[in-house]
């Protein structure tokens, strides 16, 4: 059983901190992300559209009507691209660390896998020929159940290629025999 600790350090941070241990900005975009994920601000921005719509013949749909909705969207939408990218990261960090867990958790998982998104694109790329090259394995087991590792599968395959060469260099002994 593997034990590992945790530590947590306190970096002091000049930023207003609440009670939580989060910052204004943690706490603000935590808030922003439900909400504009939520239904009342999916219709607070039909409101706003068709308000704006219907204002068009007061204004006599004038450059300066459709100037104020188009840099209204325009700045909503630069901001809400850095929301939703802070959103993603958090949860991708919180994903991984889960993952993360339930590799060293898992006395029959391979703990390379353990912090790999920190890998280049060509080394994630070999790691995925090796899977596909597991799922092969897989394929061929008449057992559906059993699981391998990349180490198990490899050694599974390399015992099956060298018994096939003893039994190939076998036959080849007796074909030169007769």
């Amino acid at each position: 059983m593997i034990t590992y600790k945790i530590f947590f350090i306190n970096f002091n941070k000049k930023t207003a901190m609440s009670k939580t241990g989060k910052s204004i900005f943690e706490r603000f975009s935590n808030w922003a992300t439900k909400f504009t994920g939520s239904s009342y601000a999916f219709i607070t921005a039909v409101a706003i559209v068709v308000i704006w719509a219907v204002s068009g013949p007061i204004f006599n749909y004038s450059e300066t009507w459709q100037l104020v909705i188009n840099t209204g969207t325009t700045i909503i939408t630069f901001l809400m691209v850095f929301l939703i990218q802070k959103a993603q990261n958090k949860d991708s960090k919180a994903i991984q660390i889960k993952l993360n867990e339930l590799i060293a958790a898992n006395e029959k998982a391979s703990n390379r896998m353990v912090d790999i998104e920190d890998l280049t694109e060509k080394e994630l790329d070999q790691i995925h020929c090796y899977y596909e090259k597991l799922s092969d394995f897989a394929e061929e087991d008449e057992d559906i159940h059993a699981s391998h590792s990349i180490d198990a599968a490899q050694r599974n395959q390399d015992y099956k290629q060298a018994l096939f060469k003893m039994k190939y260099e076998k036959w080849m002994q007796e074909q030169d025999q007769q």
